[in-house]
């Protein structure tokens, strides 16, 4: 047998024995999220109130597990527990006094505290959860229909629909599913997959597993695709039953500290694989033929980059893992990184491999102190087993990584400028050609990728090329991973497939606008895209569409906007943004946002022309074309998708001297309205420059010449007497 295939194999089985055997004495399993974002909800107030209560009962059969977060950010802190033989309970917004409850109703009690339950929406409790999962060549119609015919047919057999709760789930990544129209459940809490050919099976699945308990085993089939395990837990919950998990499978599954899990879970499965099956030519042939396009931004193909790197002559490559991320409202790569760090791990072992290098470097930003933690945990442990070091798992291949800290220079994203950090040099960009994978980090050929680009590199390896590139677009292969915020009710990680639209993202996913907002725009690729109008939200996000419509993939910040968004103000966010981490090096930039920003505050305090309109665009043309990197390439697109799609709202502001959100405090008018007004002083008594005037109980007006629009007055009138407008 290959050395490396008997190394694996061995590790594994001691692993697989390992666990088995701690689940014979883990009856009771109490998950809760530890990574930052979950820490700054609380978590780690609620983990210790468990500690403190699983101490006090005595019980040596229930412990407390640590996880990644789930993306489910709204939610925070999320709580799982594991009950033999049950569907895990997941509960949201989890305090100490919370997790008091959860302890001894749903721990020792084995009762449902169905306030407390993750999204839910009513009070049923139901006795099935039914998820349908769709492969991508069905269309959402399509699978309606069935779920229609499905509902219909519970009512025939005299089910009542209360009693059962149906979804309609994404495909998740089904092995099989490509090129067929095939339909698959899962029911719930037995957590059986059927594969359902026609309405017959819907009536055999009804009326023996749904009324009688029975579970139908001729239509059972394995559940052998890459999210089971997230799906099998969070599957009955709305919001992730419409995501396909690929570079976030295990986040909020395995405990990202220990390599044992990852490993339960078919981790070094992939490059185990590839050390005994593929060449490096096969692999990145393999990647290649998968069509994964780099995920931190630009898109360009992942495999060609590594081709480019193999080829240049000389003993030393690098390989790198940025990540730097710097967009604001961007948090993907922590996470992944905080939550599964052992598949990022993987994969740069995997590319160090194909491309013919044997040091590959983290740059992490410092402020993500977790994700460094946990990275050098991994690396530590990795070393330990021998997949790191020389000879891995017993090949030729010797690799190895090190982590190398950012101070949080938004530039350093940028890979040139991330080269020179490395050494120790000043962050700023560099002209290209030479790319770095003709002459890199310290002149060696050098491939750098993003966190989301690594992780997928060993799923590929695990379910084949052509799987990956069956879910998406045929030139989008595979999911892409968004930080979906702003004006949006679940706001959080969502990861689906390639070809979504955006109004499904912020509609079935994100739940919506809340207070019943209108949707006026969606913002995507942070400083570096643009805003995307309401009425291109059907527009589906790869990476050609988005740029079709004057925005671009970015490394996947999607902040939605309401009707309440100053698109001004907004363009003046980023561009403020993009201006203060210019590394300075080009005049385009350095002087091309900063003059691009005083038009934009010339406009917002009242004083525009519109002339200033057409020199803001031709400017903001003109960096884009001229600027040494990307991100002075980038920083105009929020500025000319603006122009483009909400010029009328430019226009206000400079003709009307009017913001139509009401959010330019300069371009505002306070006014008193005298049926209103019962002369109480309080508007007068808290104005710091006094410029409403009257009497106790006699009608106040404001002089506007001296009003400073701060705004006071509006806040201390409890009457609705003082509007702005």
């Amino acid at each position: 047998m290959n050395e490396v295939l008997a190394q694996y194999q061995k590790m594994n089985a001691t692993v697989q024995t390992e666990i088995e055997n701690r689940k014979l004495h883990e009856k009771i399993i109490i998950q809760v999220g530890n990574a930052t974002c979950e820490n700054a909800a609380g978590a780690w107030d609620v983990r210790k109130e468990f500690d403190k209560l699983l101490r006090a009962s005595g019980r040596n059969d229930i412990v407390i597990k640590q996880t990644g977060c789930t993306g489910r950010c709204a939610a925070e802190p999320i709580v799982s527990i594991y009950l033999p033989g049950k569907s895990p309970l997941k509960y949201e917004f989890v305090t100490p006094e919370k997790a008091s409850r959860i302890f001894q109703e749903t721990v020792l009690n084995k009762q449902i505290v169905l306030d407390y339950l993750l999204d839910k929406t009513d009070r049923i409790v139901y006795k099935n959860v039914v998820t349908f999962l769709c492969s991508a060549i069905i269309s959402v119609k399509e699978a309606q229909d069935q779920i229609g015919t499905f509902n219909q047919l519970l009512t025939q057999a005299g089910i009542e629909l209360n009693t059962i709760k149906v979804y309609q789930g994404s495909g998740f990544g089904f092995r099989d599913e490509l090129g067929s129209k095939n339909y698959y459940v899962i029911v719930y809490p037995e957590n059986v997959l059927y594969k359902i050919g026609n309405v017959e099976d819907m009536k055999t699945i009804i009326n023996q597993h749904l009324k009688k308990g029975q579970i139908v085993k001729e239509l059972i089939v394995n559940k052998n695709f890459i999210g089971e395990r997230f799906f099998e837990t969070y599957g009955d919950v709305s919001y992730f039953n419409k995501q396909t998990r690929l570079t976030l499978r295990n986040s909020g599954i395995i405990d990202p500290e220990s390599i044992e899990d990852y490993i339960y879970y078919d981790g070094f499965k992939a490059i185990a694989k590839v050390l005994s099956e593929f060449t490096p030519d096969a692999v990145i042939d393999e990647i290649k033929k998968s069509g994964l396009r780099g995920r931190g931004g630009g898109g360009f193909p992942t495999g060609i980059k590594w081709e480019n790197t193999r080829k240049p002559a000389g003993d030393i490559k690098y390989i790198i893992c940025n990540a730097d991320e710097g967009d604001p409202g961007a948090f993907m790569d922590r996470s992944a990184l905080e939550g599964d760090p052992y598949s990022v791990v993987e994969g740069m072992i995997i590319g160090g491999y194909a491309i013919g290098a044997a040091k590959g470097y983290f740059y992490i930003r410092a402020e993500y102190p977790m994700a460094i933690e946990r990275i050098t945990k991994a690396i530590n442990r990795c070393r330990e087993l021998n997949l790191l070091g020389k000879n891995i798992m017993g090949s030729t291949f010797s690799f190895d990584l090190e982590v190398r800290l950012g101070a949080g220079a938004f530039v350093c994203g940028e890979e040139t400028a991330l080269m020179h950090s490395i050494e120790g040099k000043r962050g700023q960009p560099r002209i290209k050609p030479p790319y770095p994978s003709v002459s890199g980090l310290w002149g060696c050929p050098t491939a750098i990728n993003n966190v989301e680009t690594w992780a997928n590199i060993p799923v590929i390896f695990l379910y084949g090329a052509g799987w990956f590139a069956g879910i998406g677009t045929p030139k989008s292969t595979g999911t892409k991973v968004f930080a979906l915020a702003g004006d949006v009710k679940n706001t959080g990680l969502v990861e689906v497939p390639m070809g979504t639209t955006l109004r499904d993202i912020i509609f079935d996913i994100g739940g919506g606008i809340p207070n019943n907002r209108q949707i006026k725009g969606v913002q995507t690729g942070g400083p570096s895209g643009g805003c995307i109008p309401a009425n291109q939200i059907d527009t589906i996000v790869d990476y050609d569409s988005l740029l079709s419509v004057g925005s671009m993939m970015g490394s996947g910040g999607m902040i939605v906007l309401n009707e309440d968004t100053c698109m001004v103000a907004m363009a003046r966010f980023f561009l403020q943004f993009t201006k203060d981490e210019s590394c300075g090096k080009c005049t385009p930039c350095r002087e091309g946002t900063t003059r691009m920003l005083e038009i934009l505050d010339k406009i917002i305090d009242g004083n525009g022309i519109l002339e200033d309109l057409t020199r803001l665009e031709r400017l903001a043309n003109l960096v884009s074309r001229t600027a040494l990197c990307g991100l002075g390439q980038s920083a105009p697109k929020p500025i000319l998708s603006s122009l483009k799609n909400f010029r009328k709202e430019f226009e206000m502001h400079v003709v009307e001297k009017k913001c139509p959100a009401k959010k330019c405090n300069k371009l505002l008018v306070y006014t008193i309205d005298p049926v209103k007004c019962i002369g109480c002083t309080a508007c007068a008594r808290i104005c710091p420059v006094s410029c409403i005037s009257g009497k106790v109980k006699e009608k106040h007006t404001i002089q506007q010449k001296k009003c400073i629009k701060c705004g006071q007055c509006y806040t201390a009138c409890k009457f609705g007497a003082i509007t702005k407008g």
